[in-house]
């Protein structure tokens, strides 16, 4: 990078003060930033965890980045990576699109990406990228509801954060699995941006406006899901609304095995963020190519018949 313009980045990082701690590291040490979107959700703090796990099991140091759910603070922390010399970088992008030229940064300064569960397309150079394939896990959320509602459904769909690809691709999903069948009627789409009380919020006012109650609430993540479980809830309706959610968090697996959630989907994040640390070091240490540029994992929907298959079963109480 120019002098100048690394005085650039390092001035704005300082300006803002988001300049990495490294301290206690030692130079010769492999140094990779950890980045996820917000560490104010259970599913990023737990993918934090095992990225850091990982990375300590590989014998490298991890510098951990919460992006406070903004795409500001994410990229003054990766600018901050480029600057401090951390020798490489995973990321799980708040905005794929937002965080793009950040990330454009790093890769033209020689300082690898592996970006892991949302995937950014028009960045030659990233490294890897690593995730669930969201598509086959709306899909999945689709054909169960196929399968349990074989006369049809009216459903409610609550989408993630516009501009977040794991929104886009559940949602899409959703539709491939559905679209073409007039049995199954969405009759309201909006968005609870993966936020609990948003789910609350907009579940709350969409039962308000509707005349019967939907057979089904369909959410991008199981935040959405459980806050739409309290609203159907404080309206008595919790025998008549089925509801199934995306990520397999704990509380969700068991609000799945008390009966409260109908499903989850189980996406594997510990998964992700083993292999997506894997990778990154090997090509640290080795200098090696990853297999594949592109490695998914396949999402399935956790019921109670066959809850022992999630991740995180060995968290609930």
């Amino acid at each position: 990078m120019p002098r100048s313009s690394r005085r650039l980045l390092l001035a704005s990082a300082f300006a803002l003060g988001l300049c990495l701690p490294v301290t206690g590291l030692h130079a010769q040490e492999i140094r990779v930033l950890t980045s996820v979107p917000s560490l104010g959700f259970p599913f990023f703090v737990h993918m934090m965890k095992e990225l850091q796990a990982e990375g300590a099991a590989l014998g490298v140091a991890t510098v951990e980045s919460d992006g406070q759910n903004s795409t500001p603070k994410q990229t003054a922390d990766v600018e901050a990576a480029v600057i401090q010399g951390l020798d490489g970088i995973v990321i799980s992008p708040s905005d794929v699109n937002a965080m793009a030229p950040a990330i454009q940064t790093a890769v033209e300064n020689g300082v690898p990406v592996v970006t892991i569960d949302r995937r950014v397309d028009g960045v030659p150079g990233i490294l890897a990228h690593v995730g669930a394939d969201n598509v086959k896990g709306g899909e999945a959320q689709g054909e169960w509801i196929k399968a349990n509602y074989p006369d049809g459904a009216r459903i409610v769909n609550l989408q993630g954060q516009p501009g977040a690809s794991p929104a886009i691709d559940r949602n899409q999903g959703v539709h491939n699995a559905l679209d073409g069948d007039a049995k199954y009627e969405f009759i309201v789409e909006q968005t609870a941006n993966f936020a609990r009380d948003q789910g609350l919020a907009v579940t709350e006012s969409i039962l308000a406006g509707l005349d019967s109650p939907p057979d089904v609430i369909v959410a991008a993540n199981d935040d959405m899901a459980l806050g739409a479980v309290e609203a159907i809830k404080a309206r008595g309706m919790g025998d008549q609304i089925a509801v199934i959610g995306f990520d397999a968090l704990p509380e969700a697996l068991a609000a799945v095995r008390d009966g409260v959630l109908a499903g989850t989907v189980e996406q594997f994040p510990g998964g992700q963020s083993r292999k997506a640390m894997q990778i990154m070091v090997e090509h640290l240490k080795d200098g090696k190519a990853p297999e594949a540029e592109v490695v998914l994992l396949t999402p399935i929907v956790i019921t109670a018949d066959n809850i022992d298959e999630a991740e995180r079963l060995g968290e609930l109480n």
